[in-house]
């Protein structure tokens, strides 16, 4: 029998295995101001493996809402509804940030970068670099209700809550990555990779969390039952 409660708890794993294989097919999309040759060249050439990537990132997407559904149950099961409400709401956001994020780069890949306007191919490829920087404020709000929640309940430690609060400064201040150019522009290296790998690796280390407590709590009923 398929354990769905178990497998919501873990689903935040397959949200990063999801992303970490959608990225690397997806490729490096170009800055924001990239010329009009490499827009064409990236949306136009590579229009199949951003159709592939596109579909991976989708299911990347959903295991992450479910793996925000899961934290939410875990958080009212404790008495801590505000807080799971709280990281309802930050995920259907950033859920929603996100498959736009999708969306403009298959239309960008499907028919708009090779119309032969390169104004509107250009202007919506810097659109998505800057909903990828907007989107690092539910991201970081997801971050606050997990720590605060579970820290609250007496779930984590000090120092497991003074990580993830450290993990939303992280991202909290990629919000700010708005340079023209270079390392602290919306297609730097901060906002690009650092705010990424930091938001992957808390939705790792929760949601092997929730699933081993679930596991533990599991066990805990199951040798609780008396025998006949």
């Amino acid at each position: 029998m398929v354990d769905w409660e178990k497998n919501w708890r873990g689903s935040g794993i397959g949200a990063v295995l999801f992303f970490i294989v959608g990225y690397v097919i997806y490729g490096s999309q170009p800055k924001v101001g990239a010329s009009a040759e490499q827009l064409v060249s990236f949306y136009e050439g590579d229009r199949t493996r951003i159709f592939i990537a596109s579909v991976i990132l989708g299911f990347a997407i959903l295991n992450l809402l479910w793996f925000a559904v899961a934290l939410t149950s875990a958080l009212r099961d404790e008495g801590k509804a505000g807080w799971g409400t709280a990281a309802t709401t930050a995920s259907a956001v950033l859920g929603g940030a996100l498959f736009l994020h999708l969306t403009l780069s298959a239309a960008l890949a499907y028919s708009i970068a090779g119309s032969g306007n390169p104004e509107l191919t250009s202007a919506l490829n810097d659109v998505s670099w800057v909903l990828m920087v907007l989107a690092l404020f539910p991201a970081a709000m997801l971050i606050m209700s997990g720590s605060f929640g579970l820290w609250r309940a007496g779930l984590i430690s000090n120092a497991g809550f003074g990580a993830g609060i450290t993990a939303m400064a992280v991202l909290l201040l990629g919000t700010t990555t708005w340079a023209s150019d270079g390392f602290w522009s919306p297609s730097g290296a901060y906002s690009r990779l650092i705010t990424t790998i930091v938001f992957l690796a808390w939705i790792t280390v929760v949601s092997g969390f929730l699933t081993r407590s679930y596991s533990t709590q599991s066990t805990s009923g199951r040798a609780a039952v008396p025998t006949a």
